[in-house]
């Protein structure tokens, strides 16, 4: 076993050597490129757009917005969700509460607030058929000509509903508006670093893209639609495991805009567990995954040629983590069957010599992303503290997942129905089988 290790590691040693030194310089430099763009595209967004004091936008026309609220088993959240929707200033709104199918008091909760409300209705189905289906369903019973899509754990600031129409009514061609989700629990250690994730990752990835014209991935826990936009792209697919990644890719393949509004603030639950976190991120790898599978087609059509750089983006992530997995797999089996390795391949698979230069930029990342977030969040600089653990809950975790979940993407069959899954929202014991993350 040992020799077949030995010959499969050492295999035509020149190619093994070229391959592992430009696979280390990659797993090195990537990360340290994006971060770089990261930064400079979201400081650029942020002296364009964002400078200043937010006030609450005063619009030409109020239109009519339906909130879609799908659920499943949501007893614990669905009251305050809908009393937060209930609080906003906006005042052309409906709020519609799909129950998918659940099997706790999530119904009855929904029922009272009906009859409470008049602006409150709900659709109750008597299957589970995923988040998707539960939307496309609402669509139809929907009166507004704006959507505003939530999760049922989501508490939305009270202006957050004005934030999100005004790109609506300032500009014909917008098709969807993604808000700016933080982070409401921040008892546990993964929590605190995921407040600090959204932050210095997911909000300066999106301000660049914003920058560069294309946002391609809609945060599914607080979205707004023009309807029109929704029918021209063919709504949600009911067999995507992300279906609001999906959905961008659909929009934005239909020439319409995608705005990211960061002061429309909604407050969500995040995992607390490793379990939790991990069949989260397993969802959102093997969802990207599933994206790139089904929108390659863009890549020949020169119409979309915008777009080509992000797809690039995509599939450069994915090839990262193979790459990484990879590269410390054959050096942790090195190590572990005591093989002695060319001089060149003696250290680890990452280039040691400027590691304190990886160390720099990722601190230097989170400074930036302080900087821009603390007017939405200014408790934020207390949780950043714990971004020494950064490295491990974001990149070795999204290895991870992307490695395990690639498979199941590219083997799935198409047209299997995505159903609800059991989250993990706080430290609380998660629901038998709640909605997703």
């Amino acid at each position: 076993m040992v020799d077949f290790i030995r010959d499969l590691l050492l295999f035509y040693p020149p190619v093994f050597l070229l391959v592992w030194m430009i696979g280390a310089n990659f797993v090195f430099f990537y990360p340290i490129f994006m971060s770089v763009i990261w930064m400079v595209g979201a400081s650029i967004f942020y002296w364009r757009y964002e400078r200043g004091s937010p006030q609450e936008p005063v619009l030409k026309r109020y239109p009519m917005v339906s909130v879609l609220i799908p659920g499943r088993n949501e007893e614990e959240s669905i009251r305050e969700t809908v009393e937060g929707v209930l609080a906003q200033t906006y005042p052309n709104l409906e709020i519609i509460v799909i129950n998918d199918a659940s099997t706790d008091r999530t119904l009855e909760i929904v029922q009272e607030l009906a009859a409470a409300h008049d602006r409150v209705r709900y659709l109750s189905l008597r299957e589970n058929m995923g988040k998707a289906n539960a939307m496309n369903y609402a669509f139809f019973m929907s009166r507004g000509e704006i959507l505003v899509c939530i999760d049922a754990d989501c508490i939305l600031d009270p202006q957050a509903v004005t934030w999100m129409v005004a790109p609506f009514v300032k500009n014909n061609r917008v098709g969807a508006v993604t808000g700016n989700p933080r982070v409401k629990n921040r008892t546990s250690l993964l929590a605190k670093v995921q407040t600090a994730e959204y932050a210095s990752v997911i909000g300066l990835i999106k301000r660049t893209q914003r920058l560069l014209g294309k946002v391609m991935t809609i945060s599914g826990v607080i979205a707004a639609f023009r309807k029109r936009a929704l029918l021209d792209a063919g709504l949600w697919d009911t067999d995507m495991v992300t279906e609001d990644i999906n959905v961008s890719w659909k929009i934005e393949r239909k020439f319409w805009a995608i705005q990211y509004e960061l002061n429309a603030i909604g407050w969500i639950l995040v995992p607390e567990t490793i379990g939790g976190f991990w069949r989260q991120r397993v969802r959102w790898a093997q969802g990207g995954v599933e994206v790139l599978n089904r929108h390659v087609s863009l890549l020949h059509d020169s119409r979309t040629r915008r777009l080509w750089p992000l797809y690039l983006d995509y599939g450069m992530s994915v090839l990262w983590s193979f790459t990484f997995i990879g590269l410390s797999s054959a050096w942790l089996l090195a190590k572990l069957f005591q093989i002695e390795l060319p001089a060149e391949l003696a250290g680890s698979p990452f280039p040691e010599w400027n590691g304190s230069v990886a160390a720099m930029v990722c601190l230097l990342q989170f400074i930036v992303s302080l900087a821009l977030d603390k007017k939405y969040d200014s408790t934020l600089p207390r949780y950043y503290l714990w971004v020494i653990w950064y490295p491990l809950f974001y990149w070795l975790f999204s290895a991870l997942t992307t490695v395990y979940a690639t498979p199941r993407a590219l083997l799935k069959q198409k047209g299997i129905r995505a159903i609800w899954k059991s989250p993990d929202r706080g430290l609380k014991a998660p629901n038998t089988d709640g909605t997703g993350d």
